[in-house]
């Protein structure tokens, strides 16, 4: 027998294949398109679940493996591209500790901060299960990689907001101690609350990507990291702005990748078209209730009008429009 080059499996494209293509094709041992070519080698109740949420999903395609994540994250290049945000946000960070930074924010702010700030763990752990799972049921090793780092992403985002809390919390004693209540009861979060929830038994691999990915993520992603952040800067809180502005840049990679798996789905076979409307026009009602309510937070606690309120709304459904619009596809009427 000849002996194989580690890329013999991508010698058909007839040049020397990138670091992406190598270390991110052909990885699943579960899949027709893994390693081995086969699926599951023993009959384990474990083969029916992947054969009813991911080989018998209604999105289909010639092969999973034409997906090209537009920033061909590998693991090394994920972790020095949040080596370098993670530096940024440490000195802000630090800023805020050195400064005093803290005990010069209006009270009035600190109030929504606890009503806000401190809640958003819990449907950031959603997403963060959410994504896990979609990296686990994916067709494809290179769907799993990228849905594995969004989780990372997810974690990431929990992580800083619950060092922000302590922060807040050394300097105001019981800052943001009653979340769990607030997320598990307070009107403003129970429409976002239904959503995780029911989507963390979206057990398809593809609806439930679609589901976060393409309408519950982008609508609550772009409120929080650039509504919310655009209130902190008006309140003088402008250091939040910036932390959020680089969790942002995570929420950004999500939108691009995702938007480029559902173009190569739609290409591939059009009727994925349909069938990804579908679950658009089934998740958006609850997910657009959702932001819609949490949006109303600065009519009750910063005074602001309910005119302000409906063009934050306006300008979200807009990025939301344009995002559909780019996969050539719509917001339900």
């Amino acid at each position: 027998m000849p002996q194989q080059k580690t890329y013999w499996h991508l010698l058909r494209q007839r040049r020397m294949p990138s670091e992406y293509e190598i270390v991110t094709s052909k990885l699943l041992c579960y899949t027709g398109e893994g390693f081995t070519g086969k699926r599951f080698e023993l009959d384990v109740p474990l083969k029916d679940w992947y054969r009813r949420y991911q080989e018998e999903s209604p999105l289909v395609c010639s092969s999973w493996e034409k997906f090209y994540d537009p920033r061909e994250t590998t693991y090394t290049k994920y972790t020095g591209l949040q080596r370098e945000k993670e530096i940024f946000v440490d000195g802000i960070l630090e800023e805020i500790e050195t400064t005093g930074y803290d005990a010069h924010l209006r009270p009035q702010w600190l109030r929504v901060l606890a009503k806000v700030i401190g809640p958003m763990r819990y449907p950031g752990h959603g997403f963060q299960m959410i994504a896990s799972y979609i990296g686990q049921m994916a067709p494809s090793g290179r769907i799993t990689i990228t849905a594995a780092l969004q989780s990372a992403d997810e974690m990431r985002r929990i992580q800083r907001i619950a060092y922000r809390i302590r922060q807040l919390q050394k300097i105001y004693p019981g800052f943001a101690a009653d979340s769990r209540t607030l997320w598990q009861s307070d009107s403003m979060w129970q429409p976002l609350r239904q959503v995780v929830e029911k989507l963390l038994i979206a057990y398809d691999w593809a609806e439930s990507f679609v589901a976060l990915n393409l309408v519950v993520k982008p609508l609550i992603d772009e409120l929080f990291m650039k509504y919310f952040s655009d209130v902190a800067l008006s309140e003088g809180d402008y250091l939040l702005g910036q932390i959020f502005y680089s969790l942002n840049e995570d929420c950004q990679w999500h939108r691009q990748w995702s938007e480029s798996l559902i173009k190569m789905t739609i290409e591939d076979n059009v009727r994925n078209k349909d069938k990804i409307q579908s679950w658009i026009n089934q998740w958006y009602p609850l997910a657009s209730h959702a932001m819609k309510t949490l949006a109303l937070f600065s009519t009750d606690t910063l005074g602001k009008t309910e005119e302000k309120v409906k063009h934050s709304d306006a300008a979200i459904d807009c990025y939301y429009r344009d995002y559909l619009q780019s996969m050539n596809l719509q917001v339900p009427s």
